[in-house]
């Protein structure tokens, strides 16, 4: 009998509860591509800094290790940080590994439970312009070996992984109304 983790069923099941906004684009028991995109109304410097300096206000903090207790960053440089601080409690998501800024950029490892699995992955966040102002895609390629099948992880994280976008699209949407009204 196989045991998944629990952290494991509840990003399942929180996924299961949110939007869906998003395309797995392949899926093996070894891997997966997922691809969410979304036009945000605001140019693409605007789009990035939003993306590094904000990512505390619109990453969900029901995604995050412990919730409105933890402080998000991203260190926009190779070799830099997307941490979570909550004290003496901290929690390396990924690592920066390419920045071309307003444009890419690119992150190293294993978000949330698929971390504690031993799976890595590449996350690329893409700014392109659009009409309306930009169109951001978020892209998440993971795999690497586990006894679990990973086609039954690709719709679960492709959730997610839209509730993350969704999250700075609204952001950028809220600032944008805000601004209007100024």
């Amino acid at each position: 009998m196989r045991i998944i983790d629990a952290g494991v069923m509840g990003l399942l099941g929180l996924a299961l509860a949110a939007p869906a906004q998003a395309e797995v684009k392949d899926a093996t028991p070894t891997g997966f591509t997922i691809e969410n995109s979304v036009i945000v109304p605001a140019d693409a410097a605007t789009a990035w800094r939003a993306l590094v300096d904000d990512v505390d206000q619109w990453w969900p903090k029901d995604h995050s290790w412990w919730g409105a207790a933890s402080k998000l960053s991203i260190d926009a440089r190779a070799g830099g940080c997307f941490c979570e601080i909550a004290g003496a409690q901290q929690a390396l998501h990924m690592t920066v590994t390419h920045v071309d800024p307003g444009k890419l950029m690119r992150m190293i490892g294993g978000l949330g439970p698929l971390q504690g699995m031993g799976l890595g992955g590449a996350l690329e966040w893409r700014f392109v312009k659009a009409d309306g102002g930009t169109r951001i895609t978020l892209s998440y390629r993971a795999g690497g070996y586990t006894p679990d099948d990973l086609t039954k992880f690709a719709v679960a994280v492709d959730k997610v992984q839209g509730q993350q976008l969704g999250g700075l699209a609204e952001h950028l949407r809220k600032r944008a109304t805000t601004s209007a009204k100024e």
